[in-house]
C-alpha cells in the first residue's frame, strides 16, 4: 500500500525559508507524481506544485512559482518543497500526495489517489 507522510511545518517569520519532506514508501518511487497541496483555514485545498520524475517535470501555482522548488531524493524515495520567501497568505497546512503516472497539469485534488496527514506551515507578520 502507497503511503506518504509529510514533515518540516513549522512556525517562521515573513521572508524566511523552509523546506518541507514527503517520504513515499509502498510503490514504485520513480512511477508517481507527487503534487503538495495547501488549506488554510475556511479555504479549500488548492494545488501548489507537481512533479514528475518520469517526465522530468513540474508545475507550479502561479502564487509560488519563483518563490517554491520541487526536488527528488531518489535514494531515500523522498520529494521535498522548498519555500523561500514565505508570506503570511503562504500559512496552511500543507499536503502531499501521489498518482501513479499522473499528469502534472490535473491540479484538482481529486487526481491524486494517495495523501498525507499534512503538517502546518505558520507565517507571521
Amino acid at each position: 500500500q502507497v503511503q506518504v507522510v509529510e514533515s518540516g511545518g513549522t512556525l517562521v517569520q515573513t521572508g524566511a525559508s523552509m523546506r518541507l519532506s514527503c517520504v513515499f514508501s509502498g510503490g514504485t518511487f520513480w512511477r508517481y507524481t507527487v503534487g503538495w497541496f495547501r488549506q488554510a483555514p475556511g479555504s479549500e485545498r488548492e494545488f501548489v506544485a507537481a512533479n514528475s520524475w518520469s517526465t522530468e517535470e513540474t508545475n507550479y501555482a502561479d502564487s509560488v512559482k519563483g518563490r517554491f522548488t520541487v526536488s527528488r531524493d531518489s535514494a531515500k524515495n523522498t520529494v521535498y518543497l522548498k519555500m523561500d520567501n514565505l508570506k503570511p497568505d503562504d500559512t496552511a497546512v500543507y499536503y502531499c500526495a501521489a498518482k501513479q503516472y499522473g499528469s502534472i497539469w490535473l491540479t484538482g485534488s481529486a487526481a491524486y489517489d494517495y495523501w498525507g496527514q499534512g503538517t502546518q506551515v505558520t507565517v507571521s507578520s
